[in-house]
């Protein structure tokens, strides 16, 4: 695979979707960001169709759009439709990924509607199937056996980073009325902050499992810590929004392949 245009595509809509990720992944090797542009680029597109439209039912078949795609990858059956994300995307998954990627544009159509979480578990899902899911396809498509072997690690410090993201996400959230968090008072949002953390620390003791060709998979979950530790201390500042985390500190975190 070389640089084309969709995967020029591709990386210019993560740039602007998910800049976190753009930078981590532009200090993976090539080879790892010819797969790892086309993962995130779907996951910005999946992500930002809920909130386009304030119609319920268009947000739904923005969804099943994304649906049907990866059945057609899941299916192989040579007719998978022609798009610049669809397109290189079919490429670098296999139909194990699919289908987890599938529960993930299913997991977002919480996304489209106003009610609450149902429970804890029904929070941690949601969590986990739109974190979750994207890293294990991250790394299955760069090493199918690290994928194999280390889901569990790979889901905590997924579970860790969706979970950091989602607090910084709470004003945007909570100005599109919302409810985001089962729990929004301070004792609540720092019982979640060291429940994340505690299964962030656990995925790093198993960090040597990792191999070199998956840890850029990983790079994205470097904003995870920094953020978790500032709720722990300031749990107020969810509200209003958390500040934004020194760049360079990620940058070289991830050129050292730390994570």
């Amino acid at each position: 695979m070389t640089f084309n245009d969709d995967l020029n595509a591709c990386a210019a809509l993560v740039e602007k979707g998910d800049p976190l990720r753009f930078r981590t992944v532009m200090a993976a090797p090539l080879a790892a960001r010819e797969k790892l542009f086309p993962l995130y680029a779907f996951n910005v597109e999946v992500a930002r169709a809920p909130w386009v439209t304030q119609e319920p039912m268009i947000a739904e078949m923005r969804l099943q759009w994304w649906r049907d795609a990866l059945e057609e990858i899941a299916q192989d059956a040579g007719k998978i439709r022609r798009h610049q994300v669809v397109t290189p995307l079919s490429r670098v998954i296999d139909a194990a990924s699919a289908t987890q990627l599938d529960a993930l544009v299913a997991a977002r159509r919480w996304d489209i509607y106003k009610d609450a979480f149902e429970d804890e578990g029904h929070f941690e899902r949601y969590i986990d199937e739109t974190s979750g899911h994207l890293l294990v396809a991250a790394v299955r498509a760069l090493d199918p056996q690290v994928a194999r072997d280390c889901e569990t690690v790979l889901r905590d410090a997924a579970f860790a980073s969706g979970v950091a993201a989602w607090l910084r996400a709470i004003p945007a959230l909570v100005g599109a009325k919302r409810i985001p968090l089962l729990d929004g008072r301070d004792a609540g949002i720092k019982t979640l902050a060291r429940s994340a953390l505690d299964r962030l620390r656990k995925a790093r003791a198993h960090h040597r499992s990792i191999s070199k060709a998956a840890a850029p998979a990983l790079w994205p979950t470097l904003q995870a810590a920094p953020t978790l530790r500032a709720v722990i201390k300031r749990p107020d500042l969810v509200a209003d929004g958390l500040p934004d985390i020194p760049r360079d500190g990620l940058w070289w975190a991830a050129l050292r392949s730390r994570w």
